[in-house]
């Protein structure tokens, strides 16, 4: 939903709060402009569509009650978009004056009877836009009070938490609607950052919120703060001989294979090196203390090689913060740049380089480091110590740049606390939604996952449904227009882009509850219901995410309503997931199975699954690889368990594969089979591929509602140890059940 139209002159409204009120007018719905040709529910604008306001020529004004309702006034079609702007609206009738003067005194902020009365005139065209658009945001406080956030955005996000606080924000720009909030643990205080992952269809918007010059590239001197290696370490190679002993460890621990001798050599080979630069009495205290920190992780390998044990925590380099001059490449003008008012520059794609402390279970980010990316990406300064980080669908080409970064958005703010709600509502500056979703707002986007999960798109009456949804918008804000048609001509062009985005927002208030109408209608007939309303009754019909755990999900209805029919078709079969060697108690730990792309953000070191680089390609990093398995009597340690597979397929953020595609959802990659690609619990039961994989979005949440069955522990230790960490956290049930008895070994299945 949004709109991939771009304009050298554009604004764009913000989320809507749906106001349950009919428009001003009424409209003949069965008339509506088609929205175009291949509209459906991932293109069909919600109060975000972008549009131009040229100038209006200067006329002599009429009042609004001679304009004719049945036909828009001269420029109308310039004011709402030029050529791209959808037909003329066909009105039933024109409504009564009452009726148009009391849509003018609600939604245009006339000043007030007693103030008209006391002065004797009208008030300046400027004044009454400003007075408009207070009149707009009391109604959406009127609005907030009465159909409250589904997720209510924190001041102070907790500080440390590695998973953050979801949130869902209104409208259609973000992938599920979906936002994290980040605290990262820093010296200078809170790092707080807003993550998100915005649809294709609305990258036109925020790159018309940037200014971003041409590709020419310029070399400059800059001082900036950097991360950097001693140079001891990088004369010494002390960091490249000690990750060497510890990959080569490593790798024995994951597979259970002895310790070799040529792993014993490499750990050898870095103890003296290492040993060298601590015993030498010249050296600075920044220099010893490298020295020290790689003995550390080296005494944590010897450890590992004499006793064995679970994999070590990923180790990282010895680096210091300082300052220094460093050549950047900016953009230079190559002719006019683009439009917008944020000044964006170009750089190679990054991430976030968090750290997960495995004894706290907090992350930390000091604000500056980063991982490198195969990609590009924008740096976009927002003011005021404010700004954000894009990475574009349209400058990383599929073939060639890690499909899992396309659409990611970081917005930071400086650091310190409380920015909560200020990272949600500086999306303005993008040029997106930057309020709360409510739950008029939840149903529309859950509707919409309904339509793509269980394919019913091109399900008859589907496409004539979303046009008649972007046509009802689309006459809204004609007819409001309208009405305001005489205060809009006097306007110079700063003002008229406030109005017209004032216009906008309210148009997409008033007539979302009609739209969210039609689809269910569709939706409903598409999946034998004989109505909107009886698909609203029905037990399995849940418009509202879960946002009890660590990741926000909406259920299909095909599912809930249906529980016990995937029950019956996945009898005798499981869900898995393998940790392929991992630490099973610092998975339970953070409490989440995360995506590669999640990992990154938390501060969880790579390394962990089986095809990391290669997802990211893929796009399969997004997601969390589970197989559908025979349900496994004497299943081996390190393994988690779903026997009740309803509990996972009942999300509508999954797609699958029977057979190993690396999660592809990448039609460049040579990985990607559409016609491969299911999302039909039904067929998913029937899997045979034994390298079938289904892949959920971000994670699962392994304490709440969703956790597995069994959790099989490789030893009695383990075990134990897990147990008594759950406990202390006060968390005695898993799915409903005593966290004993999800609790298992290899060895009880073996006794």
């Amino acid at each position: 939903m949004g709109t991939g139209s771009k304009s050298s002159h554009q604004s764009y409204a913000v989320s809507p709060t749906a106001l349950a009120e009919a428009p001003a007018a009424p409209l003949d719905i069965t008339s509506a402009p088609a929205a175009g040709e291949g509209t459906d529910l991932t293109g069909a604008a919600a109060g975000g569509q972008a549009f131009e306001v040229p100038e209006l020529p200067e006329v002599e004004s009429a009042p609004p009650a001679e304009l004719p309702v049945d036909e828009p006034p001269a420029d109308l079609d310039a004011l709402l978009g030029g050529a791209e702007s959808a037909p003329e609206p066909v009105v039933s009738a024109p409504p009564p004056e009452d009726e148009v003067e009391e849509a003018s005194a609600e939604a245009e902020g006339v000043v007030a009877e007693e103030e008209l009365q006391s002065s004797g005139e009208e008030p300046p065209a400027d004044q009454a836009v400003l007075l408009q658009a207070e009149d707009i945001e009391e109604v959406q406080e009127e609005e907030e009070e009465t159909d409250p956030p589904l997720t209510p955005v924190p001041a102070a996000p907790p500080v440390g938490e590695p998973t953050g606080t979801p949130i869902l924000v209104g409208g259609d720009d973000f992938i599920n609607s979906e936002a994290t909030l980040v605290a990262y643990d820093s010296p200078d205080g809170p790092r707080e950052v807003l993550l998100t992952h915005i649809s294709e269809e609305a990258e036109e918007k925020l790159l018309d919120a940037l200014s971003i010059p041409g590709t020419h590239m310029e070399e400059i001197q800059v001082e900036e703060e950097v991360k950097e290696r001693l140079d001891l370490d990088k004369e010494k190679k002390l960091a490249e001989l000690t990750k060497t002993a510890v990959s080569s460890v490593q790798h024995k621990l994951k597979t259970g294979s002895p310790m070799s001798d040529a792993s014993i050599a490499k750990h050898q080979a870095a103890v003296d090196a290492v040993s060298a630069v601590l015993n030498d009495p010249s050296i600075s205290d920044d220099e010893k203390a490298m020295a020290q920190h790689y003995m550390d992780q080296l005494n944590v390998v010897k450890d590992k090689i004499d006793n064995g044990g679970a994999p070590m925590p990923w180790m990282d380099a010895y680096e210091v913060t300082t300052t220094k001059m460093v050549t950047k490449q900016i953009p230079v003008p190559n002719g006019d740049p683009e439009p917008g008012t944020l000044a964006a520059t170009v750089r190679k794609a990054s991430r976030i380089k968090a750290n997960l402390n495995p004894d706290t279970g907090q992350t930390s980010w000091d604000g500056v480091t980063r991982s490198s990316a195969n990609g590009t990406e924008y740096e976009i300064d927002m003011g005021d110590g404010w700004k954000a980080v894009y990475r574009p669908y349209k400058e990383n080409d599929p073939k060639t740049t890690e499909y899992s970064l396309r659409g990611q958005l970081e917005v930071h703010a400086p650091a310190g606390a409380g920015h909560g709600k200020d990272l949600v509502e500086r999306l303005e500056q993008l040029h997106l939604m930057n309020k709360p979703m409510t739950a008029a707002e939840g149903e529309w986007t859950y509707l919409a996952n309904n339509i793509k999960a269980q394919g019913l798109e091109g399900a008859p009456g589907m496409k004539a449904a979303m046009e008649t949804a972007q046509g009802l918008q689309d006459l809204q804000v004609q007819e409001i227009v309208h009405q305001r048609m005489e205060s809009l001509m006097g306007l110079d062009s700063d003002a008229l882009q406030t109005a017209m985005k004032r216009i906008h927002l309210e148009a997409s208030h008033k007539v979302l509850p009609m739209k969210v109408e039609v689809v269910r209608d569709a939706v409903a007939k598409a999946s034998g219901f004989a109505s909107g309303a009886e698909l609203a009754a029905s037990p399995g019909y849940e418009p509202t995410p879960s946002t009890g755990g660590k990741w926000l999900t909406w259920s299909r209805f095909d599912v809930t309503g249906k529980k016990a029919a995937v029950q019956e078709a996945f009898k005798g079969r499981s869900l898995t997931h393998n940790l392929n060697g991992g630490d099973l108690a610092s998975l339970l730990g953070t409490g989440v199975l995360a995506s590669t792309e999640k990992r990154a953000v938390m501060g969880i070191g790579g390394g962990l699954g089986m095809s990391e680089q290669a997802d990211k390609m893929t796009g399969g990093a997004n997601s969390v690889f589970l197989r559908v398995k025979k349900t496994p009597s004497k299943p081996g340690g390190g393994r988690l368990i779903w026997d009740d597979p309803s509990v996972l397929m009942q999300r509508s953020d999954y797609y699958a594969y029977n057979g190993d595609h690396y999660g592809a959802i990448n039609p460049a990659h040579g990985h990607y089979n559409a016609g491969a690609i299911t999302r039909d619990p039904m067929k998913i039961a029937k899997f045979t591929g034994s390298s079938n994989e289904i892949m959920f979005r971000n994670g699962i949440d392994l304490l709440g509602a969703e956790a597995p069955s069994r959790i099989v522990c490789h030893t009695a230790a383990e075990r134990s140890s897990i147990l008594a960490s759950l406990t202390s956290r006060g968390i005695t049930q898993l799915g409903g059940k005593p966290v004993e008895d999800v609790l298992c070994t290899e060895a009880d299945y073996y006794s």
